[in-house]
């Protein structure tokens, strides 16, 4: 599975640690950034450079991780592309609905509120937890893409 990730300044020492991991767990993982500790960089540049390497991806199971304080403006900047289905998650739970019920395909994480120890298990719930794809789920996936 090919993970793409990015994050600004807030989330940069979390992303560098879940790059590690992510690499050392065997996933391929693409770095969209920052590359350097930039505390004038701004959240959506990294959330259209995720976004954009996950939709152009030959690889049909990829999916997208983006850092930063909140976690909210990642959120809000992944949402604003068709066909993805960022959720803000900062706890295993949120992450298995995000996925069961959503078939999230972005994971958005809030540095300001997780201790770095917690981010691997947060994200292998979310990448290890498959969709649901009850009848109701289904319908509401389409009817969130008919909104735009």
């Amino acid at each position: 599975m090919k993970l793409f990730i990015g994050t600004d300044h807030n989330g940069f020492q979390l992303h560098n640690f879940l790059i590690e991991y992510l690499k050392r767990a065997g996933y391929e993982v693409v770095d969209q950034g920052d590359t350097k500790l930039d505390p004038d960089d701004d959240f959506p540049v990294f959330a259209g450079k995720v976004i954009s390497g996950l939709l152009a991806s030959d690889d049909n199971e990829a999916k997208g991780i983006l850092i930063c304080g909140s976690g909210q403006g990642m959120c809000m900047a992944a949402n604003r592309f068709k066909g993805i289905r960022a959720s803000l998650v900062w706890n295993q739970a949120e992450a298995r609905a995000a996925r069961n019920d959503d078939d999230s395909n972005v994971l958005c994480l809030p540095s300001n509120q997780l201790k770095k120890e917690d981010a691997p298990l947060i994200v292998e719930t979310w990448l290890n937890t498959p969709f649901a794809a009850s009848a109701r789920f289904v319908r509401r996936i389409k009817q969130m893409d008919e909104l735009n």
